[in-house]
């Protein structure tokens, strides 16, 4: 069956308004966008969550999430980092008095 230009996905747009990536402490940059694809008059939209590879040239992942997907994976980051910072926080430290 062949499709006609209409009837395939057309992108869109890619955001970028985010243009500066993260870089992590191992070298990963991480880029956070909005894609936005399909048909001109029913677009979709997506969050593009890129992590490019690690400084030894291990490949990177990416997603595209829904706006819930992203807000419970922005909530599940935010609880980790909270709970690691409690974690840092209660350890006993060195250097006696």
């Amino acid at each position: 069956m062949t499709t006609t230009g209409s009837d395939r996905l057309h992108r869109i747009e890619v955001s970028r308004a985010e243009e500066i990536p993260l870089v992590t402490k191992c070298g990963r940059r991480i880029q956070v966008r909005c894609l936005r694809f399909g048909h001109p008059d029913r677009p979709v939209s997506r969050i593009a969550l890129n992590v490019g590879e690690d400084q030894g040239g291990e490949p990177g992942v990416w997603a595209a999430l829904t706006p819930d997907e992203a807000r419970g994976l922005a909530r599940l980051l935010l609880e980790q980092a909270g709970a690691t910072e409690q974690a840092i926080a209660a350890r006993p430290r060195d250097g006696g008095s």
